[in-house]
């Protein structure tokens, strides 16, 4: 039996230079191109609060962004070894537990707008990770606590992606983007440290414990994806879909040969406001299907888990341009289901040249 309770809260930044949150002024001079040209710049800033979801960079733009996120997840876990008499009584031991996780990631990404239509992006986080792990022996009658501590740090995944805004946006249509973003496994995966096999009572293996705590995935991912902006001043709506691909590996042996991880489907949605020229707000919702991984050898055969997992996010955001050319983004998310992490914090730097 397994409890998990967990609330996120993630901050995340956006990019509105002033140029593109003033409003112009509408005469005979404006060519409909240079209006649209507006519009979409206008668009793209109030909905980029949440990343990725403006339209895409200026040709010839050059953007440099610094970024610093914190992650807390809190969740508690309960393991039963026992039988009942009646309903209402137990007899064997309980075990409970509660992990707390921390992490800190540092990130820097560079963009570039090649043309009017089409951008790319690198990203390349650095990750510290914090866990604490309070419980009484497994399976043993005894009224103390233990609280393990184990942690790691250094380069996470790095990422590569590009974008293609598809139309104009004209005659009522709203913005479309499509998108491409690869994931390479260059930081620590679980494959990577070392593991310690973990068992009951009877000796039978019911986990693995790692020494450090891994900061990568081990395994490339691909993700294509489209995106919609759609104006309607003074909001914008936005909405996004995508699916996450992540190629099989081959992990040795004793972590069950080639390993198959679940692919993805994220989904997402929300709408932009300005308040003025220099401050924007954002409301959004984002949602994540991950499927099971499964394995060439089974390596658990005592595991019962689900065939997918759901996370799911509420989010909201602030951005406050302190130049034309550079802007503070602060962005919050709030978990609304069980598995996904209690808080994340996200501030962001996004300077233009």
């Amino acid at each position: 039996m397994r409890t998990h309770t967990t609330l996120l809260v993630a901050m995340s930044a956006c990019l509105i230079p002033a140029v593109a949150m003033a409003k112009p002024e509408q005469d005979d001079a404006i060519s409909a191109p240079n209006q649209a040209e507006q519009a979409s710049e206008h668009a793209s800033d109030i909905a980029s609060i949440t990343a990725d979801r403006g339209i895409v960079t200026r040709p010839g733009r050059f953007t440099f962004e610094p970024s610093f996120s914190h992650a807390h997840s809190n969740a508690t876990q309960v393991a039963i070894e026992g039988y009942t008499v009646i309903p209402a009584l137990l007899i064997g031991l309980i075990n409970i537990s509660e992990v707390q996780r921390d992490i800190y990631v540092g990130a820097v990404s560079l963009k570039y707008g090649f043309t009017s239509r089409f951008e790319a992006a690198v990203r390349i986080p650095y990750l510290s990770i914090q866990e604490d792990l309070r419980e009484r022996e497994a399976f043993q009658g005894t009224p103390v606590d233990t609280l393990r501590e184990s942690s790691g740090e250094g380069l996470g995944d790095a990422e590569l992606s590009v974008r293609y805004q598809l139309n104009d946006g004209v005659m009522g249509w709203p913005y479309v983007i499509g998108s491409f973003r690869a994931k390479a496994p260059t930081g620590d995966s679980p494959y990577d440290v070392g593991q310690k096999i973990l068992y009951d009572s009877s000796g039978n293996p019911i986990g693995v414990e790692l020494a450090e705590r891994p900061t990568g995935s081990g395994f490339w991912s691909f993700e294509p994806g489209v995106s919609f902006i759609y104006p309607s001043d003074p909001a914008v709506l936005y909405g996004n879909l995508s699916y996450v691909y992540t190629l099989k590996d081959d992990k040795g042996y004793e972590n069950g040969n080639t390993i198959n991880p679940g692919n993805v489907v994220r989904y997402g949605f929300g709408m932009g406001f300005a308040f003025n020229e220099r401050t924007s707000f954002s409301l959004g919702y984002d949602h994540s299907i991950i499927g099971n991984t499964t394995y060439e050898r089974d390596i658990n055969l005592f595991a019962a888990n689900f065939d997918r997992i759901q996370i799911g996010s509420l989010s909201f955001g602030l951005s406050q341009r302190l130049t034309p050319s550079t802007t503070l983004s602060l962005t919050v998310n709030i978990g609304v289901t069980e598995n996904a992490p209690n808080s994340e914090i996200t501030l962001r730097l996004p300077i233009s040249l």
